[in-house]
C-alpha cells in the first residue's frame, strides 16, 4: 500500500494510482515488494524541523526517508518538501511534476539499496532515476 498525505501544504498534482503502480513496478524490478510506503508532503520549515530533530542536520532538503523495510519487503515514511522540489525544478530547468516524480522514486531506490554518498553512487543513482522516469512515461 502506498499513501499520499499533505501536512501544511496543498496536495501536489499527481495521479496516485499511476504513481503507486510505478513505485510497485520499480520495487519489483529490484526484486522487492512494497508493504507500506507513506509519502508526506510538507513545506520547507517542516522538512528543516525534521532534519534537525531526527537527522541532526541544519539545512533544507527535498526529502527525508525513514526506512522500516525488512529484507525484500519495503516499508517506510518519506517526507517531501514541496517548496524545495519547486525550487529544484527551477534550478534544474525541469517541470515541477518531473522533479516531484524524481524525488518520489529516489526514495524508493534508497529502499531498494541504492546510495548516493560517493560520486560513483550518485552517478548510478541518477542513471537509475532516469531509467525509472522512462518507465513512468510509458
Amino acid at each position: 500500500m502506498v499513501t499520499y498525505n499533505a501536512l501544511g501544504v496543498e496536495m501536489p498534482p499527481l495521479d496516485p494510482n499511476k504513481v503507486t503502480q510505478w513505485v510497485n513496478l520499480v520495487a519489483n524490478h529490484y526484486g522487492k515488494r512494497i508493504d507500506v510506503l507513506n509519502y508526506i508532503f510538507v513545506n520547507d520549515e517542516e522538512i528543516l524541523r525534521i532534519n534537525r530533530e531526527f537527522i541532526g542536520h541544519d539545512y533544507y532538503t527535498d526529502h527525508i526517508g525513514f526506512d522500516t523495510s525488512q529484507g525484500k519487503i519495503l516499508s517506510g515514511d518519506t517526507y517531501i518538501s514541496i517548496d524545495t522540489v519547486r525550487t529544484n525544478a527551477q534550478k534544474f530547468s525541469t517541470t515541477f511534476s518531473n522533479e516531484l516524480h524524481r524525488v518520489i522514486i529516489h526514495s524508493v531506490l534508497h529502499l531498494c539499496g541504492l546510495n548516493d554518498y560517493t560520486t560513483e553512487e550518485r552517478t548510478a543513482m541518477q542513471e537509475a532515476e532516469d531509467m525509472c522516469l522512462e518507465m513512468l512515461s510509458r
